[in-house]
């Protein structure tokens, strides 16, 4: 039953804990149309917002009010401001976005990186995104972050971790903006065709029909950062290359940008063939998750293996992706620290 007027309906002593003192904070936004986008659909945004970070938010037209503890009102600011300038862009902004916003704001914990030459430098944009003619990619987490500024400035990159941290997609949008900004003159993007623990028996079709859905991914992340017409005339003229890691033996790839993805299995003679095709003007990806090996048991994993033979070479960097960097959605961060939690 609702107290009288003016009678609060439970005192601040009854809550069972010290709170931490409110303060209200009013942000303006100067344009209505992207303070809708920034609010979303329904405030869904705000929701988010809200639930993360311990904060009430009300909106009236442009202008939000926020409501909560000193530190978490601030937050929500950087946060807010940070997604209003994504917007002016002309890029969404999704509940999603608002996740990654507030990763980023709130942990302090860099990704793990191992390079002899310190903190990667020279990256064009200097704020962990990537441009391409289709798509805006920007870092959701400090890992991705770092990650991006590594391919701006090392060689040689190995990205590992678990599914859902953005390894593969982020390098084949840097990849995609080094193509389009005639960096490289090729995008080669390969896979082991190993069978995740199934027995797919023959597989009808010519030889591209039977080793492409071994790399459908790598079509999906593709398309997904270039427009269809610019992917499949690069297709058809050899400027982009999506094969199976055993077409790599035997070559040199100049001037080119290549990705190895799923590479936890690969053999450990496999990795030092594809490791060594890299020639001159070409940049190197390596992706994986050690924890999804699918190789026959017994078997030693040439990622694993590679990462640690590599790890003082001063034009390679190392990135370690954990669960708290697993930007798919919520559920498969969860599924993801259920499994490390059991192992």
């Amino acid at each position: 039953m609702a107290g009288t007027k003016g009678t609060p309906v439970s005192a601040p002593g009854h809550r069972g804990k010290s709170q931490k003192p409110e303060r209200r904070v009013t942000i303006p936004f100067e344009d209505n149309r992207l303070a809708a986008i920034l609010f979303g659909e329904f405030d869904a945004n705000l929701a988010v917002l809200e639930i993360r970070l311990g904060v009430e938010a009300v909106a009236q037209g442009n202008v939000l009010s926020l409501t909560g503890p000193e530190e978490a009102c601030q937050t929500a600011r950087k946060v807010l401001e940070d997604l209003y300038a994504r917007a002016k862009k002309g890029q969404p902004v999704k509940p999603a976005d608002v996740e990654g916003a507030i990763r980023l704001a709130t942990m302090s914990d860099l990704a793990s990186v191992s390079d002899a030459g310190g903190q990667p430098a020279g990256h064009p944009t200097g704020k962990g995104e990537i441009r391409t003619r289709k798509k805006l990619v920007a870092a959701r987490t400090p890992a991705q972050g770092t990650y991006i500024h590594a391919l701006e400035s090392k060689d040689l990159v190995f990205a590992a971790g678990p599914a859902g941290t953005g390894k593969t997609y982020i390098a084949v949008a840097y990849a995609a903006q080094c193509w389009e900004r005639g960096l490289v003159e090729r995008l080669i993007l390969s896979r082991p065709a190993v069978e995740a623990g199934e027995r797919l028996g023959f597989l009808p079709g010519d030889m591209r029909e039977k080793v492409d859905p071994y790399l459908r991914p790598l079509y999906d992340a593709l398309y997904d950062v270039l427009p269809t017409e610019k992917v499949e005339r690069g297709l058809e003229t050899g400027e982009i290359e999506i094969a199976p890691l055993a077409f790599m033996r035997g070559r040199t790839l100049l001037n080119a940008f290549v990705i190895l993805d799923e590479a936890q299995n690969t053999t450990s003679m496999q990795m030092k063939m594809f490791l060594t095709r890299i020639g001159d003007g070409s940049h190197m990806v390596v992706t994986g998750d050690p924890t999804q090996v699918d190789l026959p048991k017994g078997q030693i994993s040439g990622l694993s293996e590679a990462v640690g033979l590599c790890r003082d070479i001063d034009e390679v960097a190392i990135i370690a992706f954990t669960q708290k960097d697993v930007v798919r959605r919520a559920l498969v961060a969860k599924i993801v620290a259920a499994y490390e939690a059991a192992t």
